[in-house]
């Protein structure tokens, strides 16, 4: 099985480390501070976390975020790179692929591109159709709140149908990019669009993700 989870973990930690604490993210409102708590909760504090995506714990979540991220930095670093603790399902591998492999590579370029003078990441073929897998596996459920059809393509002709429905954007981009598109991070990621001009508008504007 692949490793691609640790590597990514590994590259934003020192993203986050090169930053600094108080650099902008693409996260709405958080801080690269911000950011590395949301990552050591979600984590370390499951009793925490499930905040994230049930409502009635977003309090809970918050307040307990903002304990870490009042944290030592460097400490907070220290602990995205060691990783889960023992007893945590985010330790066992099959866990840790499955679940952190988009969450490390999108939030990684969350710190990149919100730095005025981001390059491009070049990323490998294997890691790029890994990226893709991700992209036929969620991205119906990423582009539910789309209103327009969109329809995913990569250069190479790979196409998946995020959403049904008329009119209907055509996004083309290489995996990596169009991952970032329907994780909602259309005003960043380099894709290529076809479709009247008013959808293509819809689509870029959408609340897309999770």
């Amino acid at each position: 099985m692949s490793t691609y989870a640790k590597r990514e973990r590994l590259l934003l930690a020192d993203l986050l480390e090169a930053a600094g604490p108080q650099a902008p993210t693409l996260c709405e409102g958080w801080t690269t501070r911000d950011l590395a708590a949301h990552l050591v909760v979600r984590e370390r504090r499951g009793d925490a976390a499930a905040g994230i995506v049930l409502k009635p714990l977003a309090a809970r979540l918050a307040r307990v975020q903002d304990e870490f991220a009042a944290k030592p930095y460097e400490e907070l670093l220290q602990l995205i790179r060691t990783g889960p603790p023992r007893l945590s399902p985010f330790a066992l591998k099959q866990v840790d692929e499955a679940a952190n492999v988009v969450e490390f590579y999108v939030h990684a370029e969350d710190v990149r591109r919100a730095q005025p003078d981001w390059t491009p990441r070049s990323l490998d073929p294997v890691f790029s159709d890994a990226l893709w897998s991700r992209v036929e596996r969620s991205a119906r459920a990423l582009a539910r709140k789309s209103p327009v059809g969109l329809v995913v393509r990569t250069p190479d002709g790979r196409t998946v149908v995020a959403r049904k429905g008329t009119p209907v954007v055509t996004v083309t981009a290489d995996p990596g990019e169009a991952l970032l598109f329907l994780y909602g991070r259309q005003r960043v990621a380099r894709v290529t669009t076809e479709g009247d001009a008013d959808a293509v508008a819809s689509a870029r504007e959408a609340s897309l993700g999770l």
